[in-house]
């Protein structure tokens, strides 16, 4: 069982990289290069399209992951994107993508796509190519349909408790609201799904965005001695969830990172560092946060802003991180490089 989730994580975090670098890396500065050069909104629209793409990327990577058939992993392609609640339909009858689903029924529906893969393995001989891809879609893929509700509203609940510390005091929520983010951040569980769906805003969005940069930054330190520099810079510039299966293996490799994200939401307080719902589900991918801060900020791109931006966006993640991974790997022994280590081959 053991390896069986290991695996599922390790599929999910490959495709959820694949489809949400594109964006994260060129979506804010298109955004800003637009006004000026209209073009540019096809490519800005061709990223955001690739992030409705993550379920079938998802179900493909994860096939791989178990050294499936051809036909099997792209069964669990299709089947995740049935589960994953990306496609709806308007009231005119057309068919729209739409987000990047809900992230653990993706997981868990490609996950009984495998198993049901399996089980069929060579029992269709020769008309494997014609009802596998059909079977996955009527048996697993609809359970995961099936079970997309009960999914978004777990996410509801998740999303309604982040709504409730945002009204206690700004110091002490945007210190939880962080240590919040900065662990969903490392969970199947989508941060911009849960700050959307409460609107989160104001020092709440600001405090969720440090806990992803303090969650991206410290993996990314911790993690370039056991993987690649590039694997390294994903962390930061694509999602920290690509450690997911690391995390959910061993928590302890999280606690620099939640101690880093707790200092960074308290400041998100003390200097009302302020975000929008969209910007809350990011860190420093794509500078969706930093620059929506300096956005918000009273007083536009000033020198004080300027420097609270730098300073809680980067300087600070990096110093603490830096700090607390010694304190917990050379002084407590507690984690230690190899926990970090990702397997992308």
């Amino acid at each position: 069982m053991k390896e069986f989730i290991s695996k599922l994580l390790n599929g999910m975090s490959i495709g959820i990289v694949v489809a949400l670098i594109p964006n994260a890396l060129l979506g804010e500065i298109l955004k800003l290069l637009i006004p000026h050069f209209p073009p540019l909104q096809h490519l800005f629209d061709i990223t955001v399209f690739t992030m409705s793409l993550l379920p079938v990327l998802i179900g493909v990577m994860v096939g791989i992951t178990f050294k499936l058939t051809p036909i099997q992993t792209a069964s669990v392609g299709i089947a995740s994107m049935v589960g994953s609640g990306v496609i709806q339909k308007t009231a005119e009858g057309v068919m729209t993508l739409n987000g990047i689903g809900i992230v653990i029924n993706i997981g868990i529906t490609a996950a009984l796509t495998v198993l049901f893969v399996q089980f069929l393995g060579d029992k269709l001989k020769a008309y494997a190519i014609l009802l596998m891809p059909t079977l996955s879609i009527l048996i697993p893929g609809m359970v995961g349909y099936l079970l997309l509700p009960f999914m978004k509203q777990s996410t509801g609940i998740i999303g309604t408790a982040v709504a409730h510390i945002t009204s206690l005091q700004p110091v002490v929520m945007g210190a939880l609201i962080a240590m919040i983010f900065c662990t969903i951040i490392l969970l199947p569980i989508s941060t911009v799904g849960v700050a959307t769906v409460i609107m989160l805003s104001g020092i709440g969005a600001g405090a969720a965005n440090l806990g992803i940069v303090a969650a991206g930054v410290g993996l990314a330190i911790s993690s370039y001695k056991a993987n690649s520099m590039g694997t390294a810079l994903a962390h930061v510039l694509g999602s920290p969830k690509i450690q997911m299966k690391n995390f959910l293996m061993k928590p302890q490799i999280a606690i620099p990172m939640l101690i880093t994200a707790a200092v960074l939401g308290a400041l998100a307080g003390i200097l009302n560092i302020q975000g929008t719902p969209y910007s809350a589900g990011f860190g420093l991918s794509g500078l969706v946060g930093p620059l929506n801060y300096m956005n918000l900020a009273e007083g536009g791109w000033n020198s004080r802003n300027i420097a609270v931006m730098i300073s809680t966006f980067l300087v600070l993640p990096i110093l603490l991180n830096i700090g607390l991974l010694f304190v917990f790997s050379r002084k407590l022994k507690m984690i230690k490089a190899s926990d970090y280590k990702l397997d992308f081959e």
